[in-house]
């Protein structure tokens, strides 16, 4: 599953468990394996910016998704005999100055954060939301599922 992580935030993140926890969440999904995502991490300044164009509210926040074609995401195993063309699932954008300050709030690591931030923004990529108190309720149990049985996977 190709996942292209960007660093642009200056800050020192782990790139490669933001991937690996992204792969996992998409592949327990349902995701097609040859779906395409994209994470980039940015900083305050930039979010801020993305925040007010796209969602019109102001400052930063922790993280945005931005799903390419609902109809082109392939959850669910394939049917098909040959595999699907690559699709592009979309962006999930993260900021680690906003993701730290709440992790000292939380009482866990910025990159726990981070983690949780990133299955959170594969969800809202995979079309999951939590405006009403029913999907909040499965999103965030599907969240915290994917990041226990990632954190599980690591361990053995």
């Amino acid at each position: 599953m190709p996942i292209e992580v960007a660093n642009e935030s200056g800050a020192e993140v782990g790139t490669e468990s933001i991937c690996d926890v992204a792969r996992h969440a998409l592949s327990e999904m349902g995701v097609h394996p040859l779906a395409d995502l994209s994470i980039l991490v940015v900083d305050e300044t930039y979010m801020s910016e993305l925040n007010h164009r796209w969602m019109g509210a102001a400052g930063p926040t922790d993280v945005l998704a931005f799903p390419m074609d609902e109809l082109s995401v392939g959850r669910g195993p394939s049917n098909d005999s040959e595999p699907a063309a690559e699709t592009l699932l979309g962006d999930v954008v993260l900021c680690p100055e906003v993701a730290e300050r709440q992790a000292a709030k939380a009482g866990h690591s910025t990159a726990d954060e981070l983690h949780m931030l990133t299955v959170h923004g594969v969800l809202h990529i995979l079309g999951y939301d939590h405006a009403e108190p029913d999907e909040a309720k499965q999103m965030f149990g599907l969240q915290q599922s994917l990041l226990d049985s990632w954190r599980r996977e690591r361990t053995t």
